[in-house]
Order: structure tokens, then sequence, then C-alpha cells
């Protein structure tokens, strides 16, 4: 039976990958830090857990110290989005909350688990879509998530000795308890089945990017690579709207 520890697997994409990899017969270690919920997924036969908060590096440091087994498997799925309200008055202790959460919380994990993973295995980084477009009002979320993506792109190539897998996975709009707090339109909005699905398909490929849903981050990618001039543009006329 092959393994897979996930961070951020009480909610959201994270508990839903965790059930799908336990239903497919992989034994799931499922991270986070709602002790309910844990204790929920510990029920399934196929998932054990541990609790910490990646934003607390002693708490992920310690966590690391109770997994025995080898992992075939780590997908660093943990993170949080804030928005900024009032950006002349910029809000640096939300920024550095959130890229706490995101950034140096994949760091420390990363630190933790990666050397558990087998030589052949596979790494997992969740990014976002929202790095490939300047959208208003995201620059702590935003800024994180692009540098996950280089982080993603740089471990690819360093770890292609050890024939490790890396892929960065960057979702569109997916209905969770998180995206459920935005006031905004999220177009083409899908079922965390559904990603969560695209998402496990995507990684038993081993592919370096793995996007869901398609035709939404197709489309933000083509206009990502779109003059910079443009992209503003845009960005402005879509905060007027």
């Amino acid at each position: 039976m092959k393994t897979v520890l996930i961070t951020g697997a009480t909610s959201g994409i994270g508990k839903q990958l965790a059930l799908n990899y336990a239903k497919s017969d992989w034994h799931v270690v499922a991270c986070g830090r709602n002790k309910g919920v844990l204790a929920e997924l510990e029920a399934n036969e196929n998932i054990s857990t541990l609790a910490f908060d990646i934003s607390i590096p002693n708490e992920v440091v310690e966590a690391s110290k109770k997994l025995e087994q080898p992992l075939d498997m780590l997908i660093l799925n943990a993170g949080t989005c804030e928005y900024m309200d009032d950006v002349k008055h910029f809000d640096t202790e939300m920024f550095r909350r959130v890229v706490n959460s995101n950034l140096l919380g994949t760091s420390d994990c990363l630190s933790a688990f990666l050397p558990k993973v087998k030589d052949g295995g596979q790494l997992a980084l969740m990014g976002s879509s929202a790095s490939f477009f300047p959208f208003t009002r995201a620059q702590a979320y935003g800024a994180s998530k692009a540098a996950i993506a280089y982080l993603a792109q740089t471990l690819a190539v360093d770890l292609a000795p050890q024939k490790i897998a890396v892929s960065l996975v960057s979702p569109g709009f997916v209905e969770t308890a998180l995206t459920a707090k935005n006031d905004f339109n999220m177009p083409m909005k899908i079922s965390v089945e559904q990603a969560s699905d695209e998402i496990q398909k995507g990684l038993a490929k081993r592919k370096l990017h793995v996007k869901t849903p398609r035709l939404f981050t197709f489309i933000l990618g083509l206009v990502g690579k779109l003059p910079m001039s443009f992209q503003h543009w845009l960005s402005l006329r879509m905060g007027q709207s």
C-alpha cells in the first residue's frame, strides 16, 4: 500500500483528496488543525492523522517526528486567503499572516517531510491560478502563490536526480469554505469533488503542472501571457464592475 501525506486535510480540496486516496487503497496521513475533523477522517481504516498548524514551525517539526513510514507522495495543500481592502493603508500584518501560512508554512513542511519521500516518489505544491493574473485586492494571496509556483519549478529541477516528480497544482475557483467568503463573482466555479478528481488524475500522470478546471485556467493562462499594459487595463475594468 502506497502512503501519501496531505496537509490541510480537514477541509476543502485537502479533505476530498484524503478521501479519494483512501478509497483508492492508499494509506493517507491526513494533517490539519481541526482535531474533530481529523477524528472523523481517522474512522476510515486507510487514514491516520497528524494534528499540527503549518504556521507554527515547532508543531511541524514535532509532527514529523511521529511519522515513521516513508512517503510515496507528499501533497502540501494547506494555506489561507485574505484580501487587501485598502491597499494605500497596506496591511502588513495581514500580508505577513498569508505569506507565513502559504509560503513559509510550505517551507517548514518541506524541511520536515521532504526527506521522508522515497526516491522515485512525488511532491505536489498547491498554487493557484490567481498567480496568472493581477487580480484586485489579491496582493498577499497572489504573491504567496506566485512564489509557490517558482518554488515548485526549481524543486522539480533539483529533485530530478532522485526521480522525485514535482507537480504544481493551480486550481481556479472551487466551491469550498474558503471561497464561500468571497464577495465577488467566481466564473466557472467547480465542485470540490470535480477539482480533487482532476488533481488526482493529473498527479497519477506525474504532470509538472496540474490545472483545474481546464477551460478557465487555459483562458486565464492566455490572458496572463498578454502585454502587462493590457492585463493592467483588464484588471482595472474588472475591479470597477
